[in-house]
């Protein structure tokens, strides 16, 4: 059920053992090394909710729902869920090019691994772990030449949707890992044949959002589902 939200944290819901929270990108879900880097939705929740438990995670660029447990017993039950590919994720996402509009989902089936010399980024890789992407264009944005999907991801692997969508040459839009923006600067500094300024500029931030997460209640078992509809701002 909906819930107010106060200046710090997008609230979507709240009971005695989970929260739901919307979550801004350029906002880390945990606290990372550096005082730069201790900013984060987790220690947000902790300090209005004492206890309050990571269960999964979003890239930082990432925006849209996010589950907390408020306690070890529901933690666990909500990490097997996902570990048990018990929750329903859904996010939305403009990606480059102009793709056709389909009522049937296409499938992205590229096992994933760490790309050990340029981490954080990740690369398909037949050794790496198996990852699988539902997707489906939804509409074309012809002025922006650039397509909005929904995606279904049936994996969740670090990075996933992100190399996903790149590997199928529809890079997400804004997405400075794994953009054509990113690829480009990548290949001027290893070659010095082309400026930066010649590749296509990024979106103000990743056109990635996290739209609905369903799943059962820890506690009572309840069909759980929650939505959060893109804050995506763009001229056409």
């Amino acid at each position: 059920m909906p819930a107010a939200c106060d200046s710090t944290l997008k609230l979507v819901h709240e009971d005695a053992h989970l929260l739901v929270l919307d979550k801004p990108s350029g906002l880390l879900c945990v606290p990372g090394r550096g005082a730069d880097k201790e900013d984060s939705l987790s220690s947000r929740a902790a300090a209005r909710w004492p206890g309050a438990l990571v269960v999964h995670r979003l890239d930082m660029a990432t925006s849209g729902l996010v589950v907390m447990a408020r306690s070890p017993d529901a933690q666990r039950k909500l990490g097997d869920a996902f570990a048990r590919r018990e929750v329903y994720k859904r996010y939305e996402a403009i990606v480059e090019g102009l793709l056709p509009v389909a009522f049937d989902w296409s499938l992205i089936d590229a096992p994933l691994m760490a790309d050990w010399p340029r981490r954080p980024l990740q690369k398909i890789d037949p050794a790496g772990k198996p990852s699988q992407t539902r997707w489906r264009a939804e509409r074309r944005l012809p002025k922006l030449e650039a397509t909005w999907l929904a995606l279904e991801p049936l994996t969740g692997r670090s990075h996933q949707l992100r190399v996903h969508l790149q590997s199928i040459g529809h890079p997400i839009l804004g997405d400075a890992l794994y953009g054509s923006h990113a690829m480009n600067a990548q290949a001027n500094a290893a070659t010095e044949a082309t400026t930066a300024a010649e590749a296509p500029p990024p979106a103000a931030r990743l056109m990635l959002h996290a739209t609905v997460l369903a799943f059962a209640h820890p506690q009572t078992g309840e069909a759980c589902r929650f939505e959060s509809p893109p804050p995506f701002e763009f001229s056409p």
